[in-house]
């Protein structure tokens, strides 16, 4: 109970990224819309890679206090390196087999994907990664390593994660509310569920899911 005021704390809002951002306009319009980051995703094989001089425009065009994220899926340290070199990111996000000390050796905050495959043990994954920011729980789906726009079951999700849970996988303003009361996450991630199209983001959707975040919260 707060001394000054008599009343219990008010609990921490559900923080929002909008991930696979591709065009400044569309990151201006996620941070308008209330998200407190935006990722970019760095992985050629994904519809919504981004190459440096696009990223890197994208985050100088973001209003201040709204995180950039750069998304790897086991990219060589020099491909990373060279992105950091060029492009102001706030911290990394890793969706491959990155071993911890892969993760860690950049010298920015990082986050780790586990995909929630099913018999999977997601507690001892997220302990090995004890430097990790936060673990973003995933949908799985074979032979992909994220932005597969599946949910998973949330209750699956270990009641005791060692590390600061941020929730994704097939999320949209129809389901987040859900997601939010059955796992309680610090973060939601959101991508094809508010998109027009691959890589192209919907102003409207944006503004609705981050509204039922707000109203979940």
């Amino acid at each position: 109970m707060s001394e000054d005021s008599g009343t219990l704390p008010r609990p921490m809002p559900t923080r929002i990224k909008i991930c696979g951002i591709t065009r400044p306009e569309d990151g201006r319009a996620a941070a308008e819309a209330g998200a407190h980051a935006i990722g970019l995703v760095f992985y050629r094989p994904s519809p919504r890679c981004v190459d440096r001089d696009t990223a890197r425009a994208i985050v100088m065009a973001l209003p201040p206090f709204v995180a950039s994220i750069g998304l790897f899926v086991d990219a060589p340290a020099e491909e990373i390196r060279a992105v950091l070199a060029a492009v102001p990111l706030t911290a990394l996000q890793f969706h491959g087999h990155e071993s911890p000390p892969e993760c860690a050796c950049y010298g920015l905050p990082y986050l780790k994907a586990i995909r929630m495959v099913p018999g999977g043990d997601a507690r001892a994954q997220a302990a090995a990664y004890a430097q990790a920011q936060a673990v973003l729980l995933d949908g799985y789906e074979d032979g992909r390593p994220g932005g597969t726009g599946r949910t998973f079951d949330w209750r699956t999700i270990p009641k005791d994660l060692p590390r600061p849970m941020v929730l994704a996988g097939g999320l949209d303003a129809d389901n987040v509310q859900a997601a939010i009361r059955a796992a309680r996450p610090w973060a939601v991630d959101v991508s094809g569920g508010v998109e027009s199209a691959p890589g192209i983001k919907d102003e409207a959707r944006m503004a609705l899911f981050c509204q039922r975040v707000r109203e979940a919260s």
